[in-house]
């Protein structure tokens, strides 16, 4: 946490390093949410192999105080100290992507014949969840969401249309939910979005622009500010910001998958193409995703990953001043 606040980070984190899994240790936190083991991960990732293992609804969805990441968060506010805190959870979007979505042979338990309930439900807990972190002290909350990503992928929505998937439907669905719990928050709580396309062992598993879900996800969804994955050619172009309200929107320029230092001045240029489409006080920079996203990590060293972020830094003061 000292190295964070000598590198220049406004607002520290836990690194997420009490966790196995960025999406499933909360998941499976919940009340009416069982962890599962499978063969094989349900996404195949381009190379390394995740552990097989997702989640499925088994009961009632609540959150309780009792959830580990209560203490996780403690942790962290005990070691910040009054220095601001960010804390990171997988977005509501995830847990109906996982159990009802991936899962080909879902079966809605009794509760949940009728999905508004499912969804009432899941946007209810996460409401209680954000209000608990609040109550003990943060402000600065991430959802983190690769839903999004695999809406992009031309391949897996042809994929999902053939299983008879309405993803538009499912959007508008997953856009609902978040506008409910964005509404919820208290005034002085920021609540963004991190959008990606998988981070395993510096792979991912789908592609594709932003277009498919621009209109719905940028121009409705009322999060504070969307951290977006801009390191490779695999998120396509910038063009689809043009649908971004009032938010903040992170770039994320820096690849967090491999070491290789990448050069300020076309980063500078990329952030310049990108202010066509947002005004240039709305844009930020990030690394793409995570450093780690599971506990086998990256395949980057520590001193690359420090490396990165006073790249980061060094553009940030550049561009935008102190």
């Amino acid at each position: 946490m000292n190295l964070q606040k000598r590198h220049g980070l406004h607002a520290v984190t836990d690194g997420e390093l009490s966790r196995v899994w960025w999406h499933l240790d909360f998941l499976a936190g919940l009340n009416g949410i069982e962890m599962i083991s499978l063969e094989k991960f349900p996404v195949a990732f381009k190379g390394a192999k995740p552990k097989g293992n997702t989640i499925a609804i088994v009961g009632k969805i609540d959150f309780s105080d009792d959830h580990p990441f209560v203490k996780a968060y403690q942790l962290l506010k005990d070691c910040a100290g009054n220095y601001p805190t960010k804390f990171t959870i997988p977005s509501p979007s995830m847990l109906h992507l996982l159990a009802c979505i991936r899962d080909e042979n879902y079966q809605p338990i009794d509760l949940y014949q009728e999905e508004s309930q499912l969804f009432d439900d899941i946007a209810n807990t996460y409401i209680k969840a954000l209000n608990k972190f609040y109550a003990l002290g943060l402000r600065n909350l991430q959802l983190d969401d690769t839903s999004w990503g695999q809406f992009c992928s031309l391949d897996k929505r042809a994929e999902f249309e053939t299983r008879g998937i309405d993803l538009d439907k499912v959007a508008k669905n997953y856009v609902t939910v978040l506008n409910r719990i964005v509404d919820a928050k208290p005034d002085d709580m920021q609540i963004t979005m991190h959008i990606c396309r998988g981070n395993f062992r510096s792979t991912w598993f789908s592609e594709g622009g932003y277009a498919p879900i621009a209109e719905v996800l940028f121009g409705t969804c009322r999060v504070d500010g969307f951290f977006l994955e801009y390191d490779s050619e695999r998120a396509g172009d910038f063009a689809p910001l043009q649908h971004i309200k009032n938010q903040q929107v992170v770039l994320g320029l820096v690849t967090s998958k491999t070491g290789d230092l990448e050069d300020k001045n076309v980063i500078i240029e990329r952030i310049k193409e990108a202010a066509q489409f947002v005004d240039i006080n709305q844009l930020c920079i990030s690394p793409q995703c995570g450093f780690a996203s599971t506990e086998e990590g990256n395949i980057l060293t520590e001193e690359a990953q420090w490396a990165k972020l006073d790249l980061i830094k060094e553009i940030a003061d550049e561009v935008w001043g102190n």
